[in-house]
């Protein structure tokens, strides 16, 4: 395991992967290895585009809160649409989140076997161009994402195309986050510590800090993104597919100081799914004497995720 006495999250360039996919691979999987995060430049996403979705997740979130209630799903888990205030709670915290969320999901096509574990994605009728927006910068983090994750099977020993097979047509969900001004003195931060579900999570940066890791030793790092630049993490589904070789990092965004609290917070973070029926099965070669097999049985993502999901209160029991 890599574990150097870094006390910042590295740089690395997704043009140089182009130039030595090894080198890239072993930089970003290097990364992973250490602190479960890593921040990409050259990711290949258009700056306009990202300015254009920046500015229509501000529009919506401006809207009026009755209009925005009106694309909330009851009982859906939060898996499209809205999510309002306060609903989200991290696991094991005993405060929900200070943040109001949306859901864009894959469009699939009528009548495709992921139907029933991928529902249809919900649009509102303003601001102009959501959908054109969104879905155009869906498209665009799954692109990146699959060269983030061929960039993974190469760091496991894996086909660089190894991943492919088990994110097509994948469960991956965009979320538009708002984390509105902070009124007062509360024991609710933005977000409470946590991880992600997911294999990798794809992270536009936000304008306004407050993204924090929590590293080895027990302190909490700052992640601060350059500009231009994104934040990408491990999930839980591949932190157990490689039985715990590359970490799972618990994350959260604290409360801004005092002088910020009026100053609402964006983020637009991509959750990068397998698809519903994928097998999350130990790999093999994250097994040895010294790192045994933590979980022997293996699990669908599909399974996992509705697991997770009671337990972070998006879903009922």
């Amino acid at each position: 395991m890599l574990d150097t006495p870094l006390s910042e999250v590295p740089l690395v360039s997704m043009k140089q992967q182009q130039d030595d996919p090894e080198a890239f691979a072993a930089a970003l999987g290097g990364s992973f290895e250490r602190f479960g995060f890593a921040m990409v430049s050259d990711h290949g996403i258009d700056e306009a585009l990202i300015d254009r979705a920046w500015k229509t997740t501000e529009r919506f979130f401006a809207l009026p809160e009755e209009e925005k209630r009106r694309y909330h799903v009851e009982g859906g888990g939060g898996a499209r649409g809205y999510t309002p205030f306060k609903t989200e709670i991290a696991k094991g915290a005993e405060h929900v989140d200070l943040k109001e969320f949306w859901h864009v999901g894959r469009e699939l096509p009528e009548g495709h076997k992921y139907e029933p574990d991928m529902p249809a994605n919900i649009w509102p009728d303003r601001p102009e161009g959501f959908r054109e927006t969104f879905t155009e910068l869906f498209a665009a983090f799954d692109t990146a994402g699959d060269r983030l994750l061929s960039a993974i099977a190469r760091h496991l020993g894996l086909e660089p195309d190894w991943f492919d097979p088990a994110v097509k047509d994948g469960n991956s969900v965009m979320r538009l986050l708002h984390y509105p001004p902070i009124e007062e003195d509360a024991p609710n931060v933005r977000a409470g510590a946590h991880e992600d579900i997911n294999l990798i999570t794809l992270l536009l940066g936000a304008e306004e800090a407050g993204l924090e890791l929590l590293d080895k030793d027990g302190r909490w790092l700052p992640v601060k993104p350059p500009q231009g630049a994104m934040v990408v993490n491990v999930g839980d589904m591949l932190q157990r597919l490689t039985n715990h070789v590359l970490p799972s990092t618990t994350h959260r965004v604290v409360n801004p100081p005092a002088e910020r609290r009026g100053h609402s917070r964006y983020s637009m973070p991509f959750f990068l799914h397998p698809a519903p029926d994928f097998l999350i099965e130990t790999l093999p070669g994250c097994v040895s004497e010294e790192n045994p097999n933590r979980y022997p049985e293996p699990i669908t993502a599909q399974q996992y995720l509705h697991q997770r999901l009671v337990e972070i209160g998006l879903i009922k029991k």
